[in-house]
């Protein structure tokens, strides 16, 4: 849904249980088509879509796949984002760091991304760029510090971009569409903040980049990096970043210093807990977020703002009573338009704060809200999926307004 100077808003049906493609079309049906007729009846609704391996399997198939356009016309919706992230089962079942599997380094992810970017290209309107949010690399606690481990991680998992890079820009040559990769830092991810992103972009992406091209193309060095850029972007989840503590304008600012892209916004809220009022009801009031389907990272700030991460919240708790912590941020999407909860807090304000410079400088085309905790979330924090479905992407639309 186009809202303001070419920004494009929608959230992402990650949020719906579903792997096979079956699953995911009844639920686009039975939510979107009623949040379509709610917030744009007069005009079309994208899609954020989220596809796991199982199902793009199913919808890479020609007629399923011009079948799915012709509905998608019929009822004035469109594509134009999607979620490569988790690979396989999301919901009713124990992610935690198996949303990072298979990572870049595998051919199975990197034959999940190519199958993604040529369904997005059969489905994209014209005129409008393509993303697909995608896993930053790997997981970091995997590695324990092993530095040649990270470094032969990066090296192969370039290998396998490369490659997904070559479809894209050949997929722009002969259908002049602009789709890009977008990866998501996230906390303990193997890239999980501006510093960890321009180092990944300046130290492997780019000057493998640039041999992997004059190889294959025989395009110079200049024109490798402008391709590369192009077709590799960053999806700037407000969550994590909140969680590291980033100032959004400082972000965007070094990023765009180094001609580095923001491909897509995932608007999403933290938890935050204020360490300064009394911690035996902040543990009372945080203990029913622990929860075993999805990983909760927490990062700690003391008063000389030095960071301690903790892998999960279960295991920062066991902390809480006599750390010298002053502040936790929490990776639990929670709900946008919530900026307390009791004694806790929400990062709404950096929400507010991406959304003021997005209407300033326009820094991408593409708005997701991705809040999907929905069915793991406090019993007080629940409410009917589509009211709050309708109801964040509202709150959203009134930024703007």
């Amino acid at each position: 849904m186009l809202i303001h100077q070419g920004s494009h808003l929608t959230y992402c049906t990650n949020i719906h249980a579903g792997e096979s493609w079956e699953e995911v079309f009844n639920s686009i049906k039975k939510y979107i088509l009623p949040i379509k007729q709610n917030i744009s009846s007069d005009k079309p609704f994208g899609i954020g879509l989220r596809l796991s391996d199982e199902a793009s399997k199913t919808l890479i198939d020609p007629t399923t796949l011009q079948n799915f356009k012709w509905w998608l016309d019929q009822n004035e919706l469109y594509v134009f984002t999607m979620n490569g992230f988790p690979f396989g089962g999301f919901h009713d079942t124990e992610v935690k760091d198996n949303v990072h599997k298979p990572d870049w380094t595998s051919q199975s992810r990197l034959a999940y991304t190519i199958r993604l970017c040529n369904i997005l290209a059969y489905l994209l309107p014209e005129g409008l760029d393509g993303g697909i949010s995608t896993s930053p690399i790997s997981y970091k606690p995997w590695f324990k510090n092993d530095n040649q481990r990270i470094h032969n991680t990066f090296k192969d998992a370039c290998k396998n971009i490369l490659e997904v890079i070559q479809v894209l820009y050949l997929i722009k040559l002969e259908t002049g569409k602009t789709i890009h990769i977008d990866i998501e830092p996230e906390p303990d991810g193997l890239i999980e903040n501006t510093y960890e992103t321009i180092h990944f972009f300046k130290q492997y992406l780019i000057p493998l980049g640039i041999t992997y091209f004059r190889n294959k193309h025989n395009i110079r060095e200049l024109k490798a990096e402008e391709i590369i850029k192009t077709h590799v972007q960053v999806c700037y989840d407000v969550c994590h970043f909140a969680i590291e503590y980033e100032e959004p304008k400082l972000v965007f600012e070094q990023l765009k210093k180094e001609g580095i892209k923001i491909g897509k916004i995932q608007i999403s809220a933290a938890l935050k807990a204020d360490l300064s009022k009394p911690r035996d009801l902040i543990a009372q009031q945080l203990s029913p977020f622990i929860e075993s389907t999805y990983l909760h990272q927490v990062i700690a700030r003391d008063a000389n703002n030095a960071l301690t991460h903790y892998t999960d919240l279960s295991l920062a708790m066991d902390n809480l009573s006599h750390t010298h912590d002053i502040e936790w941020r929490t990776h639990f999407h929670v709900p946008i338009f919530i900026a307390s909860f009791h004694l806790l807090e929400s990062t709404q304000d950096e929400i507010v704060k991406v959304l003021n410079y997005q209407k300033e400088n326009s820094v991408t085309h593409h708005l997701e809200i991705e809040t999907y905790t929905w069915e793991v979330l406090p019993e007080e924090l629940k409410m009917p999926l589509l009211d709050s479905i309708d109801r964040e992407l509202k709150w959203v639309i009134a930024q703007f307004n």
